[in-house]
């Protein structure tokens, strides 16, 4: 019996350290995404305004 309840145990922390490895790279790519959509944003920004520049009044 306890040799079940140690399997047990290694398998929830097991398990824990998968969900925590998986944590961490989904907050990775999250961080990367946001950074690509900061950039796609500023850039879309700066073209508004040279827009906005150029056209005749």
């Amino acid at each position: 019996m306890s040799w079940m309840l140690v399997a047990v145990v290694l398998l929830a922390t097991a398990g824990l350290l998968v969900l925590g490895v998986l944590a961490i790279r989904l907050w990775a790519d999250v961080r990367a995404l946001a950074k690509g959509v900061d950039a796609a944003s500023r850039a879309l920004t700066e073209a508004a305004e040279e827009l906005a520049a150029a056209a005749p009044r």
